[in-house]
């Protein structure tokens, strides 16, 4: 059976991965309903009081995150602003994530909520500061 112990010593190095890519895939969701890139999210009219929070969250926390500033109190922001979508916009179209369109959000809010007990990982600002 080989050790997997060795591999500790990369662990900051995958958190960073972790934070950077689920941060860089979030920004995209924000970007789709401010500016409509790199594809226009919903019916292209004017955003709702809502939509235009979550839009901000998703861009100004997801570079946040990104860089690894405030992470943990971002990440939980985030977290529970994914929550929230989950069920004010997938929930009541269904129980089952597979059929509401919800498994991104439910997964955004948990890794989100892991970052905030975890931390950034390598390469982040908050490491920096420290």
């Amino acid at each position: 059976m080989p050790s997997f112990e060795r591999l500790n010593a990369y662990q900051p190095y995958a958190l960073a991965a972790l934070r950077i890519i689920t941060a860089l895939l979030f920004i995209e969701h924000g970007t789709m309903k401010l500016f409509a890139f790199p594809i226009p999210q919903g019916d292209g009219g004017p955003l709702s009081t809502i939509a235009l929070i979550a839009a901000l969250l998703e861009v100004i926390g997801g570079i946040a995150i990104l860089v690894g500033f405030l992470t943990r109190p971002v990440a939980f922001i985030l977290s529970g602003e994914m929550a929230v979508a989950y069920f004010m916009a997938h929930n009541p179209r269904g129980f089952f994530p597979a059929v509401n369109g919800g498994g991104e959000a439910i997964l955004y809010c948990f890794i989100f909520l892991f970052l905030v007990f975890a931390g950034a990982g390598a390469f982040a600002i908050d490491k920096r500061t420290a």
